[in-house]
């Protein structure tokens, strides 16, 4: 008989998967279909990398849902610019070292 063994995933995983929810414009199915995992196991390890659900939910509670939205929405476009900027440093560092 076959046992069904429970799958690992290392937080290097998980950290990377909860980086694409935040910053790639699919919706969080996309993502979770794309990476092989079921999509509340998605936004559970969202949940436990941004500080527990303890601490999700009580600013969630005070949040409309459009607030929580414009939140969601601008986090992910605070991590793009922030992507952004280390492309940017890096061709910098690459163009002046070239031009030397």
């Amino acid at each position: 008989m076959a046992t069904n063994r429970r799958k690992r995933y290392t937080t290097e995983f998980k950290q990377e998967a909860v980086r694409l929810l935040n910053t790639d414009p699919r919706s969080g199915r996309e993502i979770a279909r794309e990476l092989g995992v079921q999509q509340s196991m998605l936004y559970r390890w969202q949940r436990q990398l941004q500080g527990g659900p303890k601490a999700i939910g009580s600013v969630a509670e005070a949040l409309s849902p459009d607030e929580r939205e414009e939140l969601r929405r601008l986090r992910k476009e605070v991590a793009q610019l922030r992507m952004d900027q280390e492309i940017l440093k890096k061709a910098t560092a690459f163009f002046a070292k070239e031009s030397k």
